[in-house]
């Protein structure tokens, strides 16, 4: 029985050594070394801080800025440690009024007068943290943008065409935009105007 028992300890003691501690550090060593800039969150370093990461959508409010998809996430918009859907089902009253609620307050941001608002614009991702939007939601925010800095429109589409991404390897997904990339682009452009 206590050679049982020390057995147990001590296989307890060696697998927590090498799942616990020697295997974590190895894969963050192996990855810091092969993929640098992806094991550090591939954040964005601008004006000596960070400006963000290109996985996690950010909740930008003003209206110079293109707005991403809304975030579904507790305690406040695109929070990583809350990620996850509303879990509403396409019949919920509860969805219904709030994707008409959305369609409202872009209707009063954005026009409508041609058009509706993108779905993307109005439904979170599942994860409630995405940080793309297809191109139409980028062009159906285009005349907010241009009003609210006094730009060509044209300006900014061509921006959109330039930061488009296409489907990855040409088959998964759609083509999209990284919101924080377009706006941090948009501000380089302002600037370099200036």
């Amino acid at each position: 029985m206590k050679s049982t028992i020390l057995t147990s300890i001590r296989v307890f003691l060696l697998l927590t050594l090498l799942t616990g501690v020697l295997y974590p550090v190895g894969i963050w060593g192996v990855s810091h070394l092969v993929l640098p800039w992806q094991s550090e969150g591939s954040q964005i370093l601008r004006n000596n801080g960070v400006a963000g990461s290109v996985l996690i959508g950010q909740n930008f409010t003003s209206p110079q800025y293109f707005q991403g998809r809304p975030s579904a996430t507790s305690e406040r918009p695109y929070n990583a440690m809350a990620s996850g859907g509303s879990n509403f089902g396409p019949s919920n009253p509860d969805l219904k009024d709030s994707l008409r609620a959305r369609s409202q307050v872009l209707c009063m941001k954005d026009s409508c007068n041609q058009t509706s608002p993108p779905q993307q614009l109005l439904q979170a991702s599942a994860s409630g943290l995405d940080p793309h939007i297809s191109p139409a939601a980028a062009i159906f925010q285009v005349e907010r943008i241009a009003k609210s800095r006094n730009m060509d429109p044209a300006k900014l589409l061509a921006l959109i065409d330039a930061k488009e991404e296409n489907r990855l390897w040409g088959i998964f997904g759609e083509p999209r935009v990284n919101v924080l990339l377009l706006n941090l682009e948009l501000d380089q452009i302002v600037n370099t105007e200036k």
